[in-house]
């Protein structure tokens, strides 16, 4: 919601540029806008202009330029807030685009003001009521609500003591079939009608008209017995049934998001205007001359859609991991108390297990944005190396598990595809998508390929270390992008897969000779390499020991990484905080989660994850056998992906804020880790619980990684891109699924 402020820049440490250097440098920073939504801003250092010759600006510009670029000075409304945005451009760290504290009101937007408020403000001219949102109101809730009311009603008048309260729901039957432009006033009652002496021509002072007719009635019942009797009646026989009316119109426009104002009004119906006497509430149509009115305004209801409520957060929530929650519930509920599948069936459970993880995602990525951000980086880069990958690696770890215990070797197939396709979507997909999203709004975008660099040295070392050398005839050279990557070094995570195919026995099944001949061709089905030729000993003897070589070795350079960026060249980020707030930023940080609570929360998503994993693995496997599509197919789609969607939503956010850096820097940690924690960890975890997990994957995961690798590292080598160049990326990514749909499943599953 604050405005960015970006000042021209140069370079003082570097030779003076001209006029032109300083042109330049703020085209670049008028499409290099970042934090804007943040509420941070980014201000660059500015050099005054020197005397200088043409030749020399022309010399350095693009050196000047790189540096305008990757210069940041960040301030944010609190030191917690810009300890968490600081967090977000270092390796190793999770990207969390909400806030962990809490915004201060003043800073906030009308529109978001708009979205928290209580429903009890009169505007002066709110214009026309006949919207979209509220006919769709009519059409949902308002016709058979103010239906219920009149029934109601009657039910009241039929009592005879319940007259008063029949009175008001036959005028709340009106105002609930079209509340828009209608007030619910809360009014003292007159002492002269309190005790009955007055007459019946007097008048309200409050209102300067006559005494509604409702007030009549108490008087009438003269004493006290019949008034608690009243209310009797009315808490027995009509308060019951308009609360569940009510509590179901809230739950059902609360789920639905945009018509959050709806469930705001029947919440405060029932818990202020339905227990109120009914001589106190009055309810008037609002006109355009009309004055303001005097006393309290319970219910001011103008319009019962709005677009904007999927900002809408609670206690730093967003109102999608909230709705989402209750279906952890029932997951976990009807998946351990319908173990026999009376109820649903194991496509149903299944599917709903992977819906689960998603809130349970977002859960565990604001508890780690939050310790990150109330901690130092040391905390930090531990809670996210050892919480980060927690929600791939509890479901990986369930499935081998449940494979050993069946003897079933597809579970360590679909881990491998999972694997693959969270590398594959993670490199290709998501930041391609950002691309293209933040390419509608902003012609070209500009990121950090210094900063990038580090994830795709790592990146490319991990998958794609064996490749160097075939890779630098094909485009003739090594790309500059490259530079920082071993190409020569043998290492990665497919180091392992291929030795075995240099080394292993090449076995055949189903051989048939198609020339008749014995000396001619065969043609042969279900290939593989046997590593377990004379009693395994090219297995246990060379493979094995290079698996547990790598594995080792993969996070040690994660380490490495880690204490590169973070302590010993800082400055590729060249991140700063400043000293001083932003204008009107005076209050001290109210974080949403404490680290305690927030530590609380990241353990309970972590044991909720464990159970919903556990749902998923037991329920894939008549996926598994009776779907006709690949085992490979649902591996790199629904395994990979959807526990993934909290982070894209993410980057795509951070796109449209025209900040790119994080939007790839996203995908790049994700596929880092999995390379270079999730898969040793995997490995490690075999020692000591057997399962048939081993480091080879089929020629199919290879390539697809390598490939998707290798175009990474050649768009991004720039350091700028638009939206086609993320449309390649999502084209490939989308054949590269075409690929694994049509792909035949694995041997022996």
């Amino acid at each position: 919601d604050a405005p960015k402020v970006l000042d021209s820049c140069g370079d003082s440490d570097g030779p003076h540029r001209g006029s032109l250097c300083d042109r330049h440098c703020a085209a670049i920073n008028n499409v290099q806008g970042d934090l804007g939504d943040l509420g941070c801003h980014l201000h660059r250092p500015r050099v005054p202009p020197a005397t200088s010759t043409p030749s020399c600006c022309q010399q350095h510009l693009e050196e000047a330029c790189e540096s305008c670029v990757v210069k940041t000075t960040l301030t944010a409304e609190n030191a917690v807030e810009a300890n968490k945005l600081s967090n977000n451009y270092k390796f190793g760290f999770k990207k969390w685009k909400g806030h962990v504290t809490a915004r201060p009101w003043e800073d906030r937007s009308e529109i978001v003001k708009e979205l928290y408020s209580d429903l009890n403000v009169i505007r002066g001219s709110g214009g026309s009521t006949l919207t979209y949102g509220n006919v769709l109101y009519l059409l949902l809730f308002g016709w058979w609500l103010s239906l219920l009311y009149v029934l109601v009603a009657a039910v009241m008048f039929v009592t005879v003591m319940g007259a008063p309260y029949g009175r008001l729901c036959w005028d709340l039957a009106g105002y609930f079939l079209w509340p828009f432009g209608k007030v619910i006033q809360k009014v003292e009652v007159p002492k002269s009608y309190q005790t009955c002496e007055a007459g019946t021509g007097e008048s309200s002072a409050l209102l300067g008209g006559p005494t509604p007719c409702r007030w009549r009635p108490r008087c009438w019942l003269g004493t006290g017995y019949w008034h608690h009797a009243s209310t009797a009646v009315w808490l027995c026989l009509g308060y019951p049934v308009l609360v569940l009316a009510h509590g179901l119109v809230c739950v059902t426009a609360w789920l639905l998001i945009i018509l959050i104002p709806v469930a705001k009004l029947s919440a405060r119906t029932t818990s202020r205007v339905l227990l109120l006497p009914p001589e106190r509430v009055l309810i008037r149509r609002l006109r355009m001359t009309e004055v303001p009115l005097e006393g309290e305004v319970i219910l001011c209801c103008y319009c019962a859609a709005n677009p904007y409520y999927y900002k809408y957060a609670v206690d730093g929530i967003n109102v999608f991991a909230v709705n989402l929650l209750p279906l952890v519930l029932v997951t976990l509920v009807l998946g351990y108390v319908d173990s026999p599948n009376h109820l649903t069936g194991s496509a149903v459970k299944f599917t709903l297990a992977l819906l689960s993880i998603m809130p349970l995602s977002y859960y565990i990525g604001m508890a780690i944005a939050s310790i990150s951000a109330q901690s130092n980086f040391a905390v930090g880069a531990v809670v996210n190396a050892t919480f980060g990958s927690i929600t791939e690696l509890t479901f990986y770890i369930t499935a081998l598990i449940k494979g050993s215990r069946e003897g079933n070797r597809c579970y360590a197939e679909v881990v491998k595809s999972a694997l693959t396709g969270t590398l594959v979507g993670c490199v290709l997909f998501v930041p391609g998508l950002c691309m293209v999203i933040g390419g509608i709004r902003h012609q070209e975008q500009r990121f950090n390929s210094r900063s990038a660099g580090v994830s795709s040295a790592l990146l490319f070392l991990s998958v794609g270390g064996e490749l160097g050398h075939k890779a630098v005839p094909r485009f003739g050279g090594v790309p500059p992008g490259w530079v920082h990557a071993p190409c020569p070094v043998l290492a990665g995570v497919f180091a392992p897969t291929l030795f075995s195919k240099v080394y292993g026995k090449l076995v055949c099944g189903e051989c048939h000779n198609v020339t008749q001949n014995p000396l001619g061709h065969y043609l042969c089905h279900n290939c593989h390499f046997d590593l377990m030729d004379n009693n395994g000993t090219l297995y246990y003897s060379h493979v094995q020991p290079l698996v547990y070589t790598v594995s080792i070795l993969l996070p040690a350079a994660y380490l490495i990484g880690l204490f590169f960026t973070l302590k010993t060249h800082t400055h590729i980020y060249d991140i700063h905080i400043s000293d001083c707030h932003m204008p009107g930023h005076h209050h001290s940080a109210v974080v949403h989660w404490s680290r305690w609570r927030a530590l609380v929360i990241l353990l309970l998503s972590t044991l909720c994850m464990s159970a919903c994993a556990d749902l998923a693995t037991e329920h894939i496997s008549p996926i598994l056998t009776n779907s006709t599509i690949s085992q490979y197919f649902v591996g790199v789609t629904v395994l990979a992906m959807v526990p993934e969607l909290p982070e894209i939503v993410n980057g795509i956010q951070f796109a449209l804020q025209n900040n790119l850096s994080l939007s790839i820097e996203i995908g790049n940690c994700i596929a880092v880790q999995v390379c270079m924690l999730q898969i040793p960890i995997l490995v490690l975890f075999t020692i000591f619980y057997p399962t048939n997990f081993t480091l080879v994957f089929s020629d199919l995961h290879v390539y697809a990684s390598m490939f998707s690798v290798v175009l990474m590292n050649y768009i991004f080598m720039d350091g700028k891109c638009d939206y086609f160049q993320g449309t390649v990326l999502v084209m490939v990514y989308f054949i590269l699924l075409a690929v694994y749909f049509f792909a035949p499943s694995p041997s022996g599953c």
